[in-house]
């Protein structure tokens, strides 16, 4: 998990170095580029081995909306990475941890514990100090910041349709339907906002670093979760956006203020804390039905 996220706070720095040294490039055109290089990742073996039917597993409607949610949340997210850097974006988007927390209940079934309620609070005060940036901010852009946030939410869902659409589907299928669903979604952002595409290798070259960096990062995540307890893995996975500041303080010589600080703070402090704070699924250990993709995957195993 700890490669997953310095890969990921990798592509979040090609993000900004893209919009930085090209700005004639749109935000759309990066996640297009990032999202193709993940689809040829996932896509040209399975051709290879002839084994694309799989991929499209049991079209269940958690898949759908996991690639909807998912898809959108990327977009925001490097939009919010292009005007407010990959640094306190990082911590912006990993908001996905708070709302997961709130939503779990509604889509998972699970019930928090009294002890979640202190530490939704301590992350809300620190998304609070974030949105608020003091004078040594280098763009207290206010869009840029609601962009992340919402990606946070955004993302947050798309987690909670993979824990539902991953009872019945393999990791290769629920990343599939993110690129599947993110073909016609940039086809509509293209029609809004025409598109700019890179004009020299240097560009190029920074975007598909930022789709394989991607791709990395989500398959060593995949494998993180498929060999270490979860409550620890999303734990780790707040060292992403600690990476992405990092980096950032490191390759451009910038440090948020002492607000933007503390806000990066309590969301990081608060954000581990959530999933040992969660209380375990209802006795019967089911989440909430998705009976299309239920149905078809108890057709399937009847078939086999």
């Amino acid at each position: 998990m700890l490669v997953a996220c310095f890969l990921f706070s990798l592509m979040g720095m090609a993000v900004y170095l893209t919009g930085q040294l090209h700005p004639e490039v749109t935000v759309g055109v990066i996640s297009f580029i990032r999202m193709l290089v993940n689809t040829a990742i996932i896509l040209l073996p399975a051709i290879a081995m002839r084994r694309v039917r799989s991929l499209f597993g049991d079209l269940g409607m958690a898949l759908w909306l996991r690639g909807l949610y998912g898809t959108v949340a990327l977009m925001l997210s490097f939009w919010s990475i292009h005007r407010i850097g990959p640094g306190e974006a990082g911590f912006l988007g990993a908001s996905s941890g708070v709302f997961m927390a709130l939503l779990a209940p509604f889509y998972l079934g699970q019930k928090n514990s009294l002890l979640i309620w202190p530490a939704l609070a301590g992350s809300f005060a620190g998304l609070y100090l974030l949105m608020q940036p003091d004078a040594t901010t280098a763009s207290p852009d206010l869009l840029g910041r609601l962009a992340g946030v919402a990606s946070g939410l955004l993302g947050a869902m798309a987690y909670l349709m993979v824990a539902r659409a991953g009872q019945t589907n393999p990791a290769s299928t629920v990343i599939f339907y993110f690129c599947l669903m993110a073909m016609p979604l940039h086809g509509m952002l293209f029609l809004l906002e025409p598109p700019v595409w890179p004009a020299d290798w240097e560009s190029w070259g920074l975007l598909v670093a930022c789709g394989a960096a991607a791709s990395g990062a989500q398959y060593f995540m995949t494998r993180a979760y498929q060999t270490a307890p979860a409550a620890l893995v999303s734990a780790v996975g707040y060292v992403t956006p600690v990476f992405s500041l990092m980096l950032t303080a490191a390759w451009l010589a910038y440090i948020p203020g002492p607000r933007a600080l503390a806000g990066c703070a309590l969301i990081g402090l608060c954000g581990i804390c959530f999933p040992f704070l969660s209380s375990r699924p209802a006795p019967s250990g089911q989440l909430p039905p998705d009976s299309r993709g239920r149905r078809h995957a108890r057709k399937q195993h009847t078939r086999h």
